[in-house]
């Protein structure tokens, strides 16, 4: 995988539209367990919201760079 991509005549990390993937799946998670409850039984939301998010990232990026 190319660690950079050109649109438009400027380059972008391949990392950046992996973010931005991410952050919707977020964005889906975070709604699904806003509808369910999740968030409600938990002491501190956003950190928890943090860490789905580093969990969502790390793996999309194991994914991506593996050998």
């Amino acid at each position: 995988m190319p660690r950079e991509f050109i649109l438009f005549g400027v380059q972008f990390p391949t990392l950046l539209p992996l973010f931005l993937a991410c952050l919707a799946a977020l964005f889906l998670s975070n709604a699904l367990f806003g509808v369910l409850g999740f968030y409600r039984r938990l002491w501190h939301p956003a950190l928890a919201r943090l860490c789905i998010f580093v969990a969502i990232f790390g793996g999309a990026i194991i994914c991506l760079y593996r050998p």
